[in-house]
This record gives structure tokens, C-alpha cells and sequence, in this order.
């Protein structure tokens, strides 16, 4: 019924335009009551997306299983999801993203979906992250930043009309955000640059010239003693 629902709805949409377009229309010809219709749908609004509530508990169950091991690479395969449940149908999802294109109330409706499934990334990524510190800032960026890239390959093959693969700009858009990661990963996992000791001479009177030693915490003794007697050497 609710396949029923959407088909009808958007044959009315695409003959009269949605705006013209009325949920009596739509129930009329599904041949169905009204009643049928807000059992399914809250609006008119939620028949140009009959899917997403489908696929945003299919992602939510997703990372709730997934392994602890990559979160980021967790958060793109999540990702991944939506972009099945495009391609799935692509003429339908053309229609819708011309669709949305045309109606701006429709596309302030679909800005507020993909938020739904950002706030979910981000979710994953705060319990893998922690709260503390940059934590939060951290699972916040970077689910915004796989919602986006996943976005931009998305419209890439909705504009093309649904032509060839889409995957193929997905993955090349999340591999971005991957490089990224990682490279900053291996950044922070890789040890401090050494900071040398710093050594002056300190001018006395008569003979009695002091050594002024000023070295970072944790600087190895070996480089201590070989800057002193670099130090004793100059003087």
C-alpha cells in the first residue's frame, strides 16, 4: 500500500505539479481512503520520500552491529546504504531529484532527511570518540564531511539521469574523506618530533664561566651531555 501510495502520488505530481496536486487526488487515484494515507504518511510531503524512514533504521541497526576497529570507514559504509536504496530505482530517484529541484518546500523537506542521517553518523562516531576533548568536534566533522562527499557523487549520477554507475563517484568521493582521516590518524599516532636541548654560557667573572642547561621534559639524557659539551667545547 504505501508503494501504491507513492506511485499514484507521483504520476499526479508529474501531470499536475505538486503544488496542484492534493492528498484527495492522491488517495482518489490509489483507490484507497484517506485514512489509508496518514497511516502511511504524515504528509504530502513524506510521499516524495516513502523510503528513507526504511533506510535510516536499516543504517541505525548497521553501525549498531558494525565492528569498533574503523569508525570511519563504519560511518562510509553506512553511508553506502542510501546510496543503495537509490540506485535500487533509479527512475523513481531521478523524478524525485528533479522533482525536489523544482519545489523549494520539498527540498527544505529532503535538507532535513539528510540531517537525520548526519545526526546518525555523528551519533556512531561520539560513541566511538568520546565526548571529551575534541571527541564531539571530531564525529560532528567528519560526519558531515561523509554526508557530504556521499551527497556530491549522489547528484553526480542523479544528474546524469541516472546513467552508469553510481557507486563509482561515491567511492571516489568517501575515499577522499578516508585519505584525510587517515592521513591525520597517522599524524597523531606518530611519535613528537625530538626537541633538541638548548645550551648558553652564561659569562662569570674571571674563570668561572657557568653553564646554563634548558632542556624539554623528557629529552634523552645522550642529548643532554652532547649539548653541554658542545657548550664547554664553544667556551
Amino acid at each position: 500500500m504505501r508503494e501504491v501510495l507513492a506511485q499514484a502520488a507521483f504520476q499526479l505530481f508529474l501531470e499536475r505539479g505538486f503544488e496542484r496536486t492534493t492528498v484527495d487526488d492522491i488517495v482518489a487515484r490509489a483507490g484507497v481512503g484517506r485514512r489509508s494515507f496518514f497511516r502511511y504518511f504524515p504528509s504530502k510531503e513524506d510521499v516524495v520520500f516513502p523510503d528513507h524512514e526504511r533506510c535510516l533504521a536499516e543504517m541505525t541497526e548497521f553501525l549498531a552491529a558494525v565492528d569498533d576497529g574503523d569508525p570511519v570507514g563504519a560511518v562510509c559504509d553506512a553511508a553506502r546504504i542510501v546510496l543503495r536504496m537509490y540506485a535500487a530505482d533509479p527512475e523513481f530517484s531521478v523524478q524525485r531529484y528533479r522533482l525536489t529541484r523544482e519545489v523549494p518546500g520539498l527540498r527544505t523537506y529532503e535538507l532535513s532527511v539528510v540531517r537525520r542521517y548526519e545526526q546518525t553518523l555523528a551519533g556512531h562516531l561520539r560513541g566511538r570518540f568520546g565526548v571529551d576533548g575534541d571527541g564531539e568536534l571530531r564525529a560532528e566533522v567528519i560526519a558531515a564531511s561523509v554526508v557530504a562527499a556521499h551527497n556530491n557523487g549522489l547528484r553526480l549520477w542523479l544528474r546524469s539521469g541516472g546513467a552508469g554507475d553510481p557507486e563509482a563517484a561515491v567511492d571516489h568521493a568517501l575515499a577522499l574523506v578516508r585519505e584525510v582521516w587517515e592521513r591525520r590518524r597517522a599524524a597523531e599516532s606518530s611519535p613528537a618530533p625530538e626537541k633538541p636541548a638548548a645550551a648558553g654560557v652564561a659569562a662569570g667573572s674571571g674563570d668561572s664561566e657557568v653553564i646554563v642547561m634548558i632542556a624539554s621534559k623528557g629529552t634523552p639524557m645522550w642529548r643532554v651531555v652532547q649539548q653541554i659539551e658542545a657548550a664547554v667545547g664553544e667556551s
